[in-house]
Parts: structure tokens; C-alpha cells; sequence
């Protein structure tokens, strides 16, 4: 494993060799909704597609945005043009649920626990509720992720979490306007799982709850990471 230690700028080019996993890729662009609304009793509605398939929602039940999946290489990874300020709703949805890097979608745990970046004024850590959309990076690819990453910087604030439970999602609510199914509320923050608005939300990330944590500079990690080989 790399210990490296020293801090570099990088700019970021379209012909990166290494392009993070979760990145959304020319080509992959929304599907058509096709949502409708079904009615359950006392004024509630469930939010569906009309030719809905069982992948089309999370463990949770939660309705999952549509977006087209592109060609991929002999390793089964996305090829395309990145575009690197766009997460891929499945493929950050895969890598949050399964607790997987967002770089190279492989294991994440270490004997530490796991690895989340967040950049400038996007996490703040004395709130009571640390929210996070960035699914994890292994160690490998942990400062790759900070150079590559538009939202991060090359020394982001690195959360060495025990405990980070699923927490709910970024999306927005449907209902009816005018006769039609059309979005009605557009939440300001994550939207916990279990809260009323639910089952008429259309998910585009999943939020995980860094609840025990160490708060860390990446070469501090390295450093905890080498203490407990």
C-alpha cells in the first residue's frame, strides 16, 4: 500500500486515465419518468413507474431515478467522456448500499473502519446528524479520490467511521399539479428513510449517517492504517 505523504495539486482532465467508478459518463442520460401515482387511502400516494421493475427501488423501497447505462470496457468498468460533477444514481446507489469504493467499486474496510472523504464547507462535524453522500474509497485510491474529485480538494476532510448506517436519500417529491404527476417539493437536505414524504420521492443519492468517527488528514490515516497492520 502507497504511505505517501506529500500534497500536490492536480488538474483534473477530461482524458484522466483513472476515472471514478460513480461518475456519470456521456451518454448516460436521464431515462424517460414514465411515473404515476397510486393512490392509498386517505389522501397518501405511492409514487411508481408504469413499467416498473424490481430494480427501480433500493432495500428500502425507496423509487430510484432512471438514468441510461453506457458501454463499459472488457473489465466490465463504464467507458465514456466523464462528467466529473455528476454521480450516476445506480452506481453511487450500489456503492453506498454495499459499502464499496467510488473509485474502483471494490472492498472498503479496513481494521479501522471505513474511509469518507468530504471537501470544504460540505460536512460539518459537530452537527448532530453527519451526513454524507460520497460513498467510501478504499485506502488505495483515497487520495486519487481527493485529487480526481471536483467536490473534494488534494487535503479533504478525511472521517474514519466505525458506524455509518444508511440514513435515507437526496431526491424530490411528486404529486399531482394541474393534472399531472410533476414535482412538488424539493426538499433542502437529505430526506430520512421513513419520513412521510417517502413514498412519493424520486431518489438520486443515497445518504449514510457517520455516527462513531475519527476525524483525520489523509496522512494521518496512513499513518492510523500502518499502526494497525
Amino acid at each position: 500500500m502507497t504511505t505517501t505523504r506529500t500534497t500536490r495539486k492536480t488538474t483534473v482532465r477530461p482524458d484522466s486515465p483513472l476515472i471514478p467508478f460513480v461518475i456519470q459518463r456521456e451518454g448516460e442520460e436521464a431515462a424517460p419518468d414514465n411515473l404515476r401515482l397510486t393512490p392509498l387511502g386517505g389522501g397518501r400516494y405511492r409514487l411508481r413507474y408504469a413499467d416498473e421493475d424490481p430494480r427501480d427501488r433500493d432495500l428500502r423501497g425507496v423509487l430510484w431515478a432512471r438514468c441510461g447505462l453506457g458501454p463499459v470496457d472488457d473489465q466490465g468498468r463504464p467507458t465514456g467522456r466523464p462528467q466529473w460533477r455528476m454521480m450516476h444514481p445506480l452506481r453511487q446507489r450500489g456503492c453506498m448500499q454495499m459499502l464499496r469504493c467510488q473509485v474502483c467499486a471494490g472492498p472498503v474496510r479496513t481494521s479501522r473502519g471505513w474511509i469518507f472523504l468530504a471537501g470544504p464547507d460540505t460536512v460539518n462535524p459537530s452537527d448532530e446528524l453527519v451526513l454524507t453522500n460520497q460513498p467510501p474509497v478504499c485506502p488505495k485510491h483515497a487520495r486519487t479520490a481527493a485529487e480526481l474529485c471536483p467536490h473534494l480538494t488534494a487535503e479533504p476532510m478525511v472521517f474514519l467511521a466505525r458506524s455509518a448506517p444508511l440514513y435515507g436519500v437526496n431526491g424530490v417529491g411528486y404529486g399531482v399539479r394541474e393534472g399531472n404527476v410533476q414535482v412538488v417539493e424539493r426538499p433542502a437536505g437529505p430526506i430520512p428513510y421513513g419520513h412521510p414524504l417517502m413514498p412519493t420521492v424520486l431518489a438520486s443519492q443515497m445518504v449514510r449517517r457517520l455516527g462513531v468517527f475519527r476525524l483525520l488528514t489523509l496522512g494521518e490515516l496512513f499513518t492510523a492504517l500502518e499502526d494497525a497492520s
